[in-house]
Order: C-alpha cells, then structure tokens, then sequence
C-alpha cells in the first residue's frame, strides 16, 4: 500500500520505511548486543488546553515516522535487532469509535499497509509481555535532544518493566541515518519543493497593495492543499511585507502576518508544505506590484548573489561555516561598491560586521523537519561563540546525500544598526548617512533546498523565478 491525497499526487511506497528500517539494523549492527530490540514510541493526538476539541490535525513524530511510516496517533513499534524483524503496537479501540472516528482496522490492515512482519494490538503490558515472550535482553529506547531547542523527546518506557534499557545508542545513530537521504526520501523531497515553488508563484502572482500579509498566507496555503495535497506545513508561514522582514521569525503571535501592504513594499515571504511529513522550505523577496526599485535591486541582487555562490562552491568536503562566510563577504562587497559600506571587506567578515546584516545562520538540513537533525553530530566543529556563526544549524563539512537550505540574507534592523554605529570597531565601516536611506526597508531573503552531490547540487526549489527580471515578468502575466 502507498501513501497519496489522490491521483494527482505523489504516491509514496511503505518500502521508503522498509528501507530505513534496513539501514538502521544495519547500522546497529556489531554496536548492539545479541538479543535487543529497539522500541520507539509514536507521537499522541493533543487537544486544545483543558478542551476535547483537536488542537490540530495529528502528525505524526518525525523518528517514529522515519522508521515505520506510520500515520495513526499513540503507536508503538518495535524491531529486532537480530533478525530485523518489525513489529507494531496500535492501540485497542474502543467498541464506538467507528460512531465517531470511522472504520476500525484490524492487524492485517497494519500490516499490509505498513509493510512490517506483526502487528498485536497493545493491551495492558502487552508490548512488555510480547518482548518478554522474545526474550529480548536488552531495549534501545531513544532519548534525543534537539541541537537548536533543546527540547528532550522522551523515550518509549513502559511503566513497570523490568527488561534492561539503554538510552545512549540509538539518538546518534539514527539521527546521522537521518541526514543523509535515500533515493525514495529525495522523491518525496522533490515533490513537496516543487508544491512549495508552485504555491509561492501563485502568491506573487495574486498580492497587490492594499491587501494584507496573512491574505498571501492564505493563498499559499490554499494552493499546498488544494493542488498538492499537503494538509500540514513544515511551519509557521512568514508573510512580511514593508518593515517587517528585517523581523526574522515573522509570523509568530506576536507578529500575525497583519500588516497592510502598501505600495512600494518588498515582500519576503518565507513559507513551505510538507508532504508525507517530509519538508519543504521556500524563501521568495519580491516588490508587491512586480518592480523593483533601484534601491531594492540592490539588495536583492547583493542577496542573489550569495546564494549563488554558495550553490557553486558548496561540494562534498567543503565546511558549512566557510559557506557561510562567503555569503557574507559576496553581501559585504556589494553593499560596499552601493556606498552603504566603506573599507576592506575581509577586515568586515573578521571584526564580524556581516552578522549586523544577516545575523542568522545560512541554512539548515531538512527532512521530515523543517530544521533536522543531526547538525553537530559526525565530524561537526563546536559551535561558534562568534555572532553570526553561533547561529549556524550546522557546523559539518558536507557530504553527498546531505539536503540542506542555502539562505543568506540581508536585513536593516534598527536595533543591530544603532549598535554598530555605536562600536567604534564596526562603525567604521558604515556610511550613516547611506544606511539612513534603508532604514525601514525590511530585508531581503532568498532561500533554496539543495541536495549535495559529487558531480553537482540539486536545488530542488529551482521553480520559482529568481533574477529581478524573472520576478518581474512573472508577476506581470
């Protein structure tokens, strides 16, 4: 059985999850000891507050979700280690949830649809006495913290047993098998890219001023769900318009994608659907009547610039942070040769004046989330105190399998600006009364999804307009 929201959608095979699950008895292989089982615990439908009303559609947890595919709430899954066999643990319904819910499915169902050997529905300490009837010897649960959160993803611990565990084995190495994406996992990548190119031309072809930033949300929305059957996005839309893309995480409560657009203003939209849970992630900066102003050439060529360079020199090898460094040196020289910077540009990189203007880091892995994991694991360097470089996702060199986004930017943030006229060692550099002219204009962010290989990328968001001239043909039709 496969995965789709009809025919005109990507239909995804179980075998994507068969094949991970191969790939991580495989890579546990000779690290664990004979007689283990790994368990994971699958992620629970919430409600709102003290409410019984869903709080969003259910999605699934994404380490779960990676190993068995599995869509449903409050399941757990077990493999062998041994011999490789899987096993699912859904939970026994109650006799009326088909009133309510729909159809109740039986273990065949499970079985077939997710392609593992058994399927037992989970009683009172059936999971535990299933493992016990195996003579499972020890069970590697996953305890993951995330590198940019912080958060902890609790294990699968069952109440009262008493099977040995161990919480150290599993994160690394499921999270490393995570970053590097197999043939079946770039075919749903690809697909939730082209949907998020598509919606975002869709966007662009249908803002005007006078309408607002959460009416381009809707439209983005709208077009993910309505053509390409992605129910969930990878996260929280950022629809700024005017001032408010210099506001990096845009979008959030406390800036809704409420501002009325007016004439003039550069748009930086910033949104991606995700299908099959797997990502997509899209940044597209254009003027909101289709032309660009001088002043706004400038510091979308500057950001294009960047982007394209780094898609160049990104190869097998190559440090993450040394590409983040060039997108700020290609933005550095072209701000210099606009007037608005003066002085030598590695000086600029060195005393760290790039971060005053993009001070977020150039990009991230993606997957089944939009920020993935396992950034600082393999041969990742610590994390830079520096600022800038401290808000890199990643520090690794980059490897052939590794999908990541590739998204400088430049930005006029008040507060940044105000603090670096106020540094002798960077206002040096800045022509107050050039920078004067940007102030208000909110920033520019182009951002790709790229697949690292060998003979060269694959940028997978290669459907939206890019050039000036691109952007402002598009958006005349």
């Amino acid at each position: 059985m496969s995965f789709d929201r009809g025919h005109h959608t990507l239909h995804v095979k179980a075998d994507l999850f068969v094949e991970n699950r191969r790939r991580l008895v495989e890579a546990l292989r000779g690290k664990a000891q004979s007689g283990s089982w790994v368990l994971l615990r699958g992620g629970v439908e919430q409600t709102r507050y003290n409410t019984d009303a869903d709080d969003l559609p259910f999605r699934q947890e994404s380490y779960f979700f990676w190993t068995f595919g599995v869509h449903e709430s409050d399941v757990y899954g077990a493999i062998e280690l041994d011999t490789g066999k899987s096993v699912l643990f859904p939970p026994r319904l109650a006799d009326d949830y088909f009133i309510w819910e729909g159809e109740v499915r039986d273990t065949n169902w499970f079985k077939e649809k997710y392609q593992v050997d058994e399927v037992q529905f989970r009683e009172v300490f059936v999971v535990e006495d299933y493992l016990k009837s195996k003579n499972a010897s020890i069970l590697y649960l996953l305890e993951a913290e995330n590198t940019d959160s912080h958060k902890v993803l609790a294990s699968a611990e069952i109440d009262g047993c008493n099977i040995p565990s161990d919480k150290t084995l599993l994160y690394p190495v499921i999270a490393e098998l995570r970053v590097f994406k197999t043939d079946m996992e770039l075919e749903v990548m690809r697909y939730a890219s082209k949907i998020a190119c598509d919606s975002h031309v869709d966007v662009m072809k249908t803002m005007k001023s006078n309408m607002y930033e959460y009416q381009g949300e809707s439209v983005f929305r709208h077009h993910s769900y309505f053509h390409g059957g992605c129910r969930h996005l990878a996260y929280t839309c950022i629809a700024a318009s005017g001032e408010n893309g210099s506001t990096l995480h845009y979008g959030h409560a406390n800036a809704p994608n409420n501002r009325f657009i007016r004439d003039g203003d550069m748009c930086l939209f910033d949104m991606g659907p995700e299908y099959n849970c797997y990502a997509s992630d899209v940044t597209c900066s254009f003027p909101v009547n289709g032309k660009f102003t001088e002043k706004q050439k400038i510091i979308y060529n500057a950001v294009l610039k960047a982007n394209q360079a780094v898609f160049k020199a990104s190869r097998p090898g190559v440090w993450w942070t040394d590409m983040h460094l060039l997108a700020e040196k290609v933005i550095l020289k072209d701000l210099t040769a606009a007037g608005i910077l003066k002085g030598d540009v590695e000086e600029m990189v060195n005393k760290r004046l790039g971060a005053v203007f993009q001070p977020h880091g150039l990009g991230h892995f993606i997957g089944l989330d939009v920020h993935d994991v396992g950034g600082y694991l393999g041969d990742a360097k610590p994390r830079s105190p520096l600022p800038g470089l401290r808000s890199c996702r990643t520090s690794r060199s980059l490897k052939e399998r590794m999908v990541i986004t590739i998204e400088p930017g430049c930005y006029f943030i008040d507060g940044l600006l105000d603090k670096a006229l106020a540094d002798p060692e960077l206002s040096k550099f800045l022509v107050r009364e050039k920078l004067d002219e940007f102030r208000g204009f909110g920033g520019v962010r182009i951002e790709d999804v790229v697949v690292i290989w060998e003979q060269g990328n694959e940028n997978l968001s290669k459907y939206v307009p890019r050039t000036v001239e691109e952007i402002e043909a598009a958006m005349m039709k």
